[in-house]
């Protein structure tokens, strides 16, 4: 395709405007009888410009528009009619070799085939689909046992073996692809078992303490060391957690590796000491800011999981604390524990790996020690130098603690008052009312009734029949599925299945009590009653759910760190913990613009971003050298740095589109139009040759896709994609700035080339110029991509092709409004889409 002029490229947009801007798309049959004959002949059209590879005999993409014709009467007219739209409008075909229609043709046919569309509406009633009757996802299990029973549920790693979520364009909420299997409802009834039990069905168990001073055991290569300089008397933290040789990581009790007696809430303490934070080693060899205070975290173990000194599967963050640098101070924590795990200290912001720390310091500092021939040893540091760790003297435990009342489960489950054996039956309805997320019916009281009482006559105590019956609750098809009340007769869903829709889009999790009521009322069935009750929970902290859940699917970032990069040429995105702030930076960028009905544009070009301070060191901004640890993230203007702003700056975007180890304009093009713009390239065709395969003497990437681009079979998905990724190169596989590439295989280091120029014609020469003409360019095109995939997430079901004249409505309304991100999450969860079955 030859490029255009700006000059035509704006000639050209402006014609389009006008012609389609011009005239009512409504008018009466006189009207449209003296338009129709001055309509353009599709076939006459097609036959001149697509036959030679979408006619009778040649088909390519699969794909045949020689029986096509106006006006549009099936839904299959309709996606070719999409079709024909998109690539004349993005001037992706004909091909650039082929003959090619002039502006005022391609303007006429577009038109025409707008107005085809509009006025087919009629005839398709149908909103384009229903949503498949689904499971809870894993991560929505989790939530709605953790609101059921009141408390956290992470330190039980429900869901560790259950197989992972199926997925639909990243989405975890399809339910086409939520799946349940013969192994996974043996997995519900495990996880069900192990919650009743260990939160409900514990023994009476008084307080009791443990002291420990001594035998602070440490395996493999720190034994000796410890043994022969401390006679383990101290348990010493030497590195973070999440390292290669792992000696160091993690301080656990040697004599308390049976754990906790039952769950509940224990409280710890630790005396313990941040030892040579000050050190004069070279900072460098431990990979760590010495200015910030060392860290001590608490995570569950337990030695029927693995190693006591290695990661778990299971082991959330319990508490976190400052250690003091001039003495050993008690620091305190109340955690809560499940039978059997003890707890685990870590050093979250410590040196990066141990072992590789002592043998540099070794090497480096060998003469300041009294014997250094031979080599120093771990032991000798700890005598002589001045290894950075922490030390950690004595250690408390008491618990359980008891709550008053009663503790937050039983309440949860059989209210303020408890179990009662005279009430259970009520208790056990009312339980299972939340569970379900609706009314109960006669059948479903009955079935309760039922087991219940068959229990008793078995000789089962009454408290025990109870907790055998909210097994049987959490295993019911109605608290596992989505099941809808709403009659197969009705097109829009009742009240109560709406509450629960909107409550596990905004929350992840069930209705609360406002919302019950409400659909007991039949107060959500207009839209100003939906959108207080939108507005409200977005307000509440509980959406944050949404947030990471929705930008987990939408931006695919849940993938983040799957494909992580070499240690040695990306250390501090293990060191520094990176993939967890580079999600985080996404988390608040998309919280603020939701907060402040921010433009959706600014996910595209941004003058802003959030950072704590070890983004703010990847980014090289300036506030590196004033941000501490404590300060969070913190709001930072970008006008005088054209290299972040918007999603396509952020390391978070810049790493899920790379593969760890390298970067390809085509890998990161191909994830701009799939999860910006919506529009994702097809496969390459079987006979389509890698890049790689013919491209001698090339030896820059852009070089090598020119190449490739020579086979008209290649270019045309690669003068789509590559345009796209070029820009991005100017970032690393971590999304650190760069303006050369490395040497490698005996090529040297050569200067990026970020330009490039869209199939429109459009021209950009960086990064900053890029996101300039996207903006421009491809704002109603991103904004339509993004509004499709919040009802996609929302209502569990893709959108297909009947759905888009009501899309094309959310969409002019978001833009009346200026592209309010909370505009547009309210026009869609008030639709008729999101309302509908």
């Amino acid at each position: 395709m030859n490029a255009m002029s700006a000059s035509q490229v704006l000639r050209y947009s402006l014609l389009l405007v006008v012609v389609i801007s011009s005239g009512s798309l409504h008018t009466d049959n006189a009207v449209a009888t003296e338009r129709d004959k001055k309509k353009t002949d599709v076939g006459k059209f097609t036959r001149t410009f697509c036959a030679d590879c979408h006619g009778a005999e040649v088909q390519e993409g699969e794909r045949s528009f020689s029986q096509f014709k106006l006006p549009i009467k099936t839904v299959a007219q309709l996606i070719t009619a999409d079709e024909i739209i998109d690539q004349l409008t993005l001037k992706s075909m004909p091909p650039a070799a082929a003959s090619q229609p002039d502006d005022q043709q391609r303007v006429k046919l577009i038109t025409d085939l707008r107005e085809a569309i509009a006025a087919a509406r009629g005839r398709f009633n149908s909103t384009g689909g229903r949503t498949v009757i689904r499971r809870l996802s894993n991560r929505e299990y989790e939530n709605t046992l953790a609101v059921l029973f009141n408390r956290r549920v992470d330190t039980l790693g429900l869901t560790a073996d259950f197989p992972k979520d199926g997925t639909s364009n990243h989405i975890d909420t399809i339910g086409e692809t939520l799946v349940t299997s013969g192994f996974l409802l043996d997995e519900y009834f495990q996880a069900a078992s192990r919650m009743v039990d260990l939160r409900l069905g514990k023994p009476p168990t008084e307080e009791k303490q443990w002291h420990f001073t001594n035998n602070f055991r440490q395996y493999e290569e720190l034994s000796g060391s410890h043994k022969s300089v401390f006679n383990y008397n101290f348990l010493c933290l030497y590195e973070q957690p999440n390292t290669d040789t792992r000696q160091g990581g993690y301080g656990h009790i040697e004599d308390f590796l049976v754990g906790v007696p039952v769950s509940g809430l224990y409280d710890i303490e630790v005396n313990a000491q941040a030892l040579h934070r000050d050190t004069h080693y070279d900072p460098k060899i431990f990979r760590i800011d010495f200015s910030e205070p060392f860290q001590i975290g608490v995570v569950p173990g337990d030695v029927n999981k693995g190693h006591i000194h290695y990661p778990q599967s299971v082991e959330p963050l319990l508490g976190k604390a400052i250690v003091p640098d001039d003495g050993p101070e008690w620091l305190t924590f109340r955690v809560w524990l499940e039978a059997g795990q003890t707890p685990r200290f870590i050093f979250p912001n410590g040196p990066y790996e141990s072992r590789a720390s002592v043998i540099a310091t070794n090497q480096r500092y060998k003469d300041e020690f009294k014997n250094p021939t031979g080599g120093v040893s771990r032991a000798t540091l700890l005598r002589e130098g001045a290894l950075p760790h922490i030390r950690i003297g004595e250690i408390k435990i008491r618990g359980p603690i008891p709550e008053p009342g009663g503790s937050k489960e039983e309440i949860a489950v059989f209210g303020d008052s408890g179990f009662q054996a005279n009430k259970a039956l009520p208790q056990l309805a009312e339980f299972a009312r939340k569970a379900f997320r609706r009314p109960l019916t006669d059948s479903d009281r009955q079935r309760i009734e039922r087991f219940y009482n068959g229990l008793l006559a078995k000789d089962m105590t009454a408290r025990d029949a109870a907790l055998a019956t909210v097994k049987m609750i959490l295993c019911s098809p109605s608290f596992l599925y989505f099941s809808e009340i709403t009659k197969d007769a009705d097109a829009t869903l009742q009240p109560h299945d709406l509450a629960t829709r909107l409550s596990y889009t905004l929350w992840a999790a069930p209705p609360d009590q406002q919302l019950h009521e409400l659909a007991n009322k039949k107060l959500l069935q207009t839209k100003p009653q939906l959108t207080t009750q939108i507005e409200r929970l977005v307000n509440d902290p509980r959406s944050i759910a949404f947030v990471r859940g929705f930008l987990d699917s939408w931006l695919n970032l849940r993938d983040l760190g799957d494909q992580p990069p070499p240690r040695k040429t990306a250390n501090e995105f293990y060191a520094e913990n990176l993939p967890h702030s580079m999600k985080r930076e996404t988390q608040l960028f998309f919280q603020n613009l939701l907060e402040q009905n921010g433009s959706i544009m600014d996910f595209l070009n941004a003058e802003y971003t959030f950072v704590d301070k070890q983004l703010a060191k990847l980014y090289q901004l300036p506030n590196r050298e004033t941000l501490r640890q404590s300060d969070g993230f913190q709001k930072v203007e970008l006008t005088e740095n054209q290299r972040r702003g918007g999603l396509l700056g952020m390391a978070s975007v810049l790493t899920v589109s790379a593969n760890g180890v390298d970067t390809s304009p085509v890998t990161r093009g191909a994830w701009i139009l799939e999860n910006i713009l919506g529009t994702p390239s097809p496969p390459p065709p079987d006979e389509v040759p890698s890049i790689d395969s013919d491209v001698s003497g090339a030896t820059t990437i852009r070089e090598k896709l020119s190449i490739h681009r020579e086979d008209e079979a290649c270019n045309i998905c690669h003068r789509n994609i590559d345009p796209l990724g070029f820009p991005l190169e100017n970032f690393d596989p971590i999304g650190r700035w760069r303006s050369k590439y490395s040497a490698s295989n005996g090529q040297p280091s050569s200067p990026i080339d970020p330009s490039g120029q869209l199939t429109t014609g459009e021209s950009f020469a960086n990064f900053a110029e890029f996101k300039r003409v996207l903006t421009e360019t491809r704002g109603d095109v991103f904004a339509r991509s993004l509004i499709e995939s919040l009802l996609a997430y929302s209502t569990g079901r893709n959108m297909q092709r009947l759905d888009q004249y009501e899309i094309d409505d959310i969409l002019a309304r978001v833009k009346a409004k200026d592209y309010g991100l909370r505009t547009a999450v309210t026009e869609v969860l008030t639709s008729d889409i999101f309302r509908s079955r």
